[in-house]
């Protein structure tokens, strides 16, 4: 039995050691805001905090988060008022929208701890997060607006 904190509430999986995090989430945990991209830590559809530091769930076993704390899109905001998230309303970012958990989770990693961060450093940050739809320039904009806002 694995043990931790999800989005400030404690739970706990009987799935296998080696388990994907990401489908102890939405499989048993029934959270399914964050994505299954590749499977692979390629795209970041999946991407979760684990302690504060944004790691690709598909590829992080669930015995690895035995006592730590997870949070998901789910839990950034209950009521959707993150400053990212309001950002992301308000730029417009999503067209399918499959990516922005990921997307979303990545750039609060980065506002945590860089509150004003320059374009350049946004760019370095979310490199690696893919998005088919090609709103990176929505998304920076909306990183940027949530730093101004925060």
């Amino acid at each position: 039995m694995v043990t931790f904190t999800l989005n400030g509430e404690a739970v706990s999986s009987s799935s296998e050691a080696g388990t994907p995090l990401l489908w102890v989430i939405r499989d048993d945990l029934k959270l399914t805001g964050t994505k299954f991209g590749c499977g692979a830590a390629l795209c970041g559809a999946c991407t979760v905090h684990v302690d504060g530091r944004a790691v690709r769930s598909c590829v992080t076993a669930l015995s690895s988060v035995q006592g730590k704390k997870v949070t998901t899109i789910e839990g950034l905001s209950p009521t959707a008022s993150h400053p990212l998230q309001k950002a992301w309303i308000a730029e417009e970012v999503p067209q399918c929208g499959y990516c922005q958990s990921g997307q979303i989770m990545k750039a609060a990693e980065l506002l945590a701890s860089n509150p004003k961060p320059t374009r350049e450093e946004i760019v370095s940050h979310m490199d690696g997060n893919i998005c088919r739809c090609g709103t990176y320039h929505r998304i920076i904009a909306a990183i940027q607006l949530a730093a101004k806002e925060a």
